[in-house]
């Protein structure tokens, strides 16, 4: 099989491989070389026409195309969006199950964790330093002693001060503070500040009600009187904190419990045909047991945007999606930008052209079940079902938006190959296509190709990655979490001017 034709009505192909000039392809022959994932006209299409994938909208023809031409960034232009939408008229719910476990930490509040890490979360950038000095005291030689304790992570970030005291950027940093204060997968948490910022941890414990407590403190370095002294008084406050969360055990919860992020990163042409599908099979699967996935990356459904607001459970909630996007067209105009920015160079050389044709395969990460729920950046996510919310395209801002929102796994396809981890919720990384899964072996937790070669399924490569869901969820390390990556991927999304 030399080229896939994913709907009879599409006007192009995929190559899936690299094709040399006058191949045969569906009773015409190539007129240049296609790289592998790819795109081949199979019919004319006259200048100003629609190019059609997936049976759905792509781009529009830049200049005549013949049958047998490639089709990709030198002859498709982009347009913004612009078509009538329909609310709650795709309605699939999957049939209820229950009895799927997995091995958890059960915190008092009643929230479920994957990992029982102690935090120590930063204010503002200037209070970086300590937080990280803090953190590396607790070597692993330090740590032996309290074997259920995953670490102590340090969640530093370039921002908190030199911004507005309200408006979104505000909104969303303390969103973020909050949620990861709050998060099920951390036992202890030590705040950090300076003293002096906008974003001052005094204003977050009064607007989110977080008081002190043996596994909750907080502290600024100004008032402690210097560096070295903060870095001592953090050692002490989670010396203090390692005995009680050494208490916490895993215990069997329901799958219903699983909140988990729907990643896509260094996307190409299979992304959207093998393992975006498959996540979006598993998440069915997990919707089914009464979890949650959580959908993000508002750029990167632009241009599927309609199948989604189909699949809302109701206008409320279409428009709330919609909404988003209006908002992103907004963003991207006063900043003199195009939603077309994305695709980036890496994507456009693994096929994908705009980022219509790169929305929809992103889109399939959702599954088919209802849309229950749109949520702010780092917005605690409530509802139980498929859910989504807004975030840019850059992944580790995404990812920290849905580990806030309250996401105790991560799930991220790659088909150009990704080192992304996240912390405290680890990162399972589904390949794409074979050849880069073999290349980087040791970072692909599930290889996605073999639906390609025939070798499996999209249920069954679905299948295994909810049973990876739970694996993970139990405790055991993913890739990516193995080789220590999630140090440096926490990054707030920071909104709004920097003064």
């Amino acid at each position: 099989m030399d080229v896939v034709r994913l709907d009879p009505t599409d006007n192009v192909v995929t190559a899936t491989k690299a094709l040399p000039v006058a191949a045969a392809v569906e009773g015409f022959q190539t007129t240049t070389a296609i790289p592998s994932g790819h795109k081949v006209a199979t019919q004319a299409i006259a200048t100003g026409e629609p190019v059609r994938k997936y049976a759905q909208l792509i781009g529009y023809a830049a200049s005549d195309i013949a049958p047998g031409d490639h089709v990709h960034t030198h002859n498709i232009e982009f347009r913004n969006t612009d078509m009538a939408y329909e609310f709650a008229t795709d309605l699939r719910p999957v049939a209820p199950a229950t009895g799927d476990t997995f091995l958890g930490y059960r915190r008092d509040n009643g929230t479920v964790g994957t990992r029982n890490y102690i935090a120590v979360v930063t204010s503002v950038n200037c209070s970086a330093t300590a937080a990280r000095m803090i953190s590396d005291h607790f070597t692993p030689d330090r740590l032996a002693a309290y074997p259920n304790v995953d670490g102590v992570a340090a969640y530093v970030h370039g921002t908190g001060c030199g911004m507005a005291g309200d408006g979104d950027g505000f909104e969303a940093l303390q969103r973020v503070m909050w949620g990861y204060a709050r998060h099920p997968n951390h036992a202890g948490v030590l705040m950090v500040g300076l003293g002096c910022e906008m974003n001052q941890i005094d204003w977050l414990l009064d607007a989110w009600g977080l008081k002190h407590g043996p596994l909750f403190q907080t502290m600024n370095i100004q008032n402690i009187a210097g560096l070295r002294r903060t870095v001592e008084a953090g050692i002490a406050k989670i010396e203090a904190m390692l005995p009680l969360a050494n208490q916490a055990v895993r215990t069997p919860c329901p799958a219903s419990e699983l909140k988990v992020a729907l990643q896509c990163g260094g996307s190409d042409a299979w992304s959207g045909i093998t393992a975006n599908p498959a996540l979006g099979y598993a998440t069915d699967l997990l919707v089914a047991q009464g979890g949650t996935g959580v959908l993000a990356e508002t750029p990167e459904i632009y241009g599927a945007e309609h199948l989604l607001t189909r699949r809302a459970i109701d206008t409320a909630t279409g428009e709330r999606l919609l909404g988003l996007i209006r908002w992103w067209e907004d963003y991207t105009a006063r900043n003199r930008g195009s939603m077309d920015n994305n695709p980036s160079p890496g994507n456009k050389a693994g096929g994908l052209t705009t980022i219509l044709e790169k929305s929809l395969g992103a889109a399939a990460k959702g599954g088919t079940s209802p849309l229950v729920g749109v949520y702010k950046y780092a917005e605690s996510v409530t509802a139980k079902g498929f859910t989504f919310m807004d975030s840019p395209g850059y992944d580790p801002a995404s990812v920290t938006g849905q580990i806030a929102g309250g996401c105790n796994l991560v799930c991220f396809t790659t088909g150009r190959g990704s080192a992304f981890g996240s912390k405290p919720a680890p990162t399972i990384k589904i390949a794409t296509n074979s050849d880069m899964a073999k290349r980087m072996s040791e970072d692909m937790d599930i290889d996605a190709g073999t639906i390609l070669t025939g070798e499996s399924n999209v249920a069954e490569k679905g299948r295994e990655i909810y049973e990876m869901f739970l694996a993970v969820a139990s405790g055991q390390p993913s890739l990516s979490e193995a080789q220590g990556l999630g140090d440096y991927e926490f990054v707030p999304w920071q909104i709004g001017a920097v003064m």
